[in-house]
């Protein structure tokens, strides 16, 4: 961690990001929604980059939803060639960086070649624990959860067998900790079908920036935020007082 921050912070160890306002900051410039996407993944090398300095070690983000499909076709095509420049051109640094990468989501409905790509840039990094970066592409929370359930009965476990930690063994996310916070940027208050299992009891911090100009001073500001919250997980201030 730098010292940009007070050693007297906590650090979050998993931040999830619902990276939301990429049209609304293009349309407010008179610019055409792509425009808003493209500036959106510019941005994204500098948050990266803040989390590695700050100690955070696992990065989850919102980058493409199951409902994002039934946006138009042409905004739907560029996001998807989003993904795949950034693979192109940011992969060979986040590897060098120490950067883990996942895939968090289904694949099925990507180009061929996008698939491999993806494959290939989770096989390189797979050995790299820097900071563990989870691409959440065509991803849904609830759709998450019904692909759990499936692999579950597929497997033949019984009912009882069925546990909270189980369960969290069949996510996309299994083997990382529940994140600690989810911000989301854009100012709307809402999770929007993001990490809904996961996210059980991550403190919620809503940006009142769009995504395009979420950078370092916006992050660390999030986390002084976290800082100053009382996570209780369903207890009293007493029990976790001691008192």
């Amino acid at each position: 961690m730098t010292s940009e921050l007070s050693p007297d912070l906590v650090i979050p160890e998993h931040i999830g990001i619902i990276m939301d306002g990429n049209g609304r900051w293009a349309r407010e410039r008179g610019l055409p929604r792509h425009e808003g996407h493209r500036q959106g993944t510019e941005n994204l090398r500098e948050v990266l980059q803040a989390c590695g300095d700050f100690g955070i070690k696992y990065l989850t983000i919102y980058a493409f939803s199951t409902e994002n499909w039934g946006r138009p076709k042409a905004e739907v095509n560029f996001l998807i060639r989003i993904l795949e420049t950034v693979i192109d051109r940011e992969l060979r640094e986040l590897h060098q960086k120490g950067v883990r990468l996942r895939h968090v989501g289904s694949s099925s409905g990507l180009p061929r070649q996008l698939q491999r790509k993806v494959q290939e840039a989770v096989e390189l990094t797979k050995n790299n624990d820097s900071l563990i970066l989870n691409v959440a592409f065509d991803y849904g929370g609830r759709a998450e959860i019904v692909r759990a359930c499936q692999r579950i009965i597929e497997d033949g476990l019984e009912p009882e067998d069925v546990t909270e930690e189980l369960f969290s063994q069949y996510l996309y996310t299994a083997n990382q900790p529940d994140p600690d916070m989810i911000i989301r940027t854009g100012g709307d208050m809402r999770i929007s079908n993001f990490l809904i299992w996961q996210a059980a009891y991550a403190e919620i911090y809503v940006a009142n920036c769009y995504w395009p100009d979420f950078g370092r001073e916006e992050l660390k500001k999030a986390i002084a935020s976290f800082n100053n919250r009382e996570r209780r997980f369903g207890l009293v201030s007493e029990q976790l007082n001691g008192s």
